[in-house]
């Protein structure tokens, strides 16, 4: 899944496989379910060779204590499982933003390209007049591709507000494809019934 979103993942089963490759890693997952690391020394442990590299940390049946010892040990974020791919993202993207500063300028995906700070959006080389509703969904669901999103979650991100008439989602995405694909040529947006949408 993180592939898909364009990271690229390497995986280490032990210390002495990260260690030589720490210096070009932007950020790590520790996934406390390996037999030959325990996750809290582990954190320790690359505090101690690299301070400032972000660090999340996956674990389960973490008490109150275990979890602030996480943080004290120098993680800078844990998830406890289950968890959702998209609450995975959001925590991956806003923990690069903070630490380096990373700012999407440009979103792609297949014939759109969507620039973020001008806003402006382009299809088949052709500018789309979105408003600002329909720009910030766009962009969300291009973010979110290939993932089912349900109704409630796409409110709360896009209108930020989850109590509103979930019928608001069908009207908008209605109105955004005839903009953007006015003579049914893709098929960018599925709607998963009693749940919400999938694009791409």
């Amino acid at each position: 899944h993180l592939l898909k979103e364009g990271f690229e993942v390497l995986k280490f089963e032990s210390l002495s496989e990260l260690e030589k490759g720490l210096k070009d890693i932007s950020l790590i997952i520790i996934n406390d379910i390996s037999p030959n690391i325990d996750g809290m020394n582990f954190i320790e442990y690359i505090r101690e060779k690299e301070s400032n590299i972000p660090l999340i940390f996956l674990a389960e049946n973490l008490s109150e204590k275990e979890i602030a010892q996480a943080f004290a040990n120098g993680a800078d974020d844990c998830i406890i499982k289950p968890f959702g791919l998209v609450e995975l993202l959001c925590r991956i993207k806003a923990l690069l933003k903070r630490s380096y500063g990373l700012v999407q300028e440009e979103l792609k995906y297949e014939n759109i390209v969507m620039d973020l700070k001008q806003r402006t959006c382009m299809i088949d080389d052709r500018e789309v007049d979105l408003t600002k509703l329909e720009f910030d969904l766009l962009s969300f669901f291009i973010q979110h591709k290939n993932i089912i999103l349900d109704r409630e979650y796409i409110l709360k991100a896009v209108w930020h507000d989850s109590n509103m008439k979930k019928r608001t989602i069908n009207v908008s995405v209605n109105r955004l494809v005839k903009k953007i694909d006015p003579e049914n040529r893709y098929d960018y947006f599925t709607a998963i019934r009693g749940i919400g949408y999938r694009f791409g």
